[in-house]
């Protein structure tokens, strides 16, 4: 087990760094000017899932939860992968964000955790997300079929452009934050940099 394992990121551009240690007594982590310990088997459940944003395709996250009622800091906090560095720069920080949730989750399991590790959006959320690109699709095709019908190239090529672009975009979303749960030995490739 590598000792002291540690992690931080900007999650705005004003405001302190989240700070995230794996020491032997548990989760360390400090935010702002609130700090606290979880150990491992008090943590109750990880949800990873993929969340680009505008200034950044590549970002993840993890909500990680706590239920130990004696730890300071009882709640829920999230780690992303992505860090701001300027007004117009959110860096990238995939392999320090991915050995850090790796090794979380062996030190999870060595201490015996019944955590919940759940990836992707909620099975709800993740519903009415497919069912709005289903319309947003069949709105398209009948956009699509009428341009045809009626000759105009430009709009039938505009269309097809959009639409490839649209799915590109959200299809890769919807793909990677499809509600699944997983193993401390199976973590889900998807939702990892």
């Amino acid at each position: 087990m590598i000792s002291g394992v540690r992690y931080a990121y900007k999650a705005s551009l004003i405001g302190a760094a989240h700070r995230f240690e794996l020491t032997d007594e548990g989760l360390s982590w400090q935010i702002g000017g609130r700090a606290g310990v979880w150990p491992y088997d008090g943590i109750s459940a990880i949800r990873l899932s993929y969340r680009p944003v505008s200034m950044q395709s590549r970002r993840f996250r993890a909500d990680i939860e706590s239920a130990d009622l004696q730890s300071k800091g009882h709640g829920r906090i999230a780690v992303l992968s992505t860090s701001w560095q300027t007004a117009a720069l959110m860096a990238p920080q995939d392999h320090d964000y991915r050995a850090f949730i790796i090794e979380l989750h062996a030190r999870m399991k060595q201490s015996a955790s019944n955590a919940t590790l759940t990836g992707g959006l909620r099975p709800r959320i993740y519903a009415a997300a497919v069912v709005l690109l289903i319309l947003v699709a069949i709105a398209m095709a009948g956009l699509f079929i009428r341009a045809l019908a009626i000759g105009e190239w430009a709009g039938v090529l505009f269309l097809a452009g959009f639409a490839a672009l649209f799915a590109w975009q959200t299809g890769g979303f919807v793909a990677r934050n499809r509600p699944r749960t997983y193993t401390f030995d199976d973590l889900p490739a998807a939702l990892l940099p």
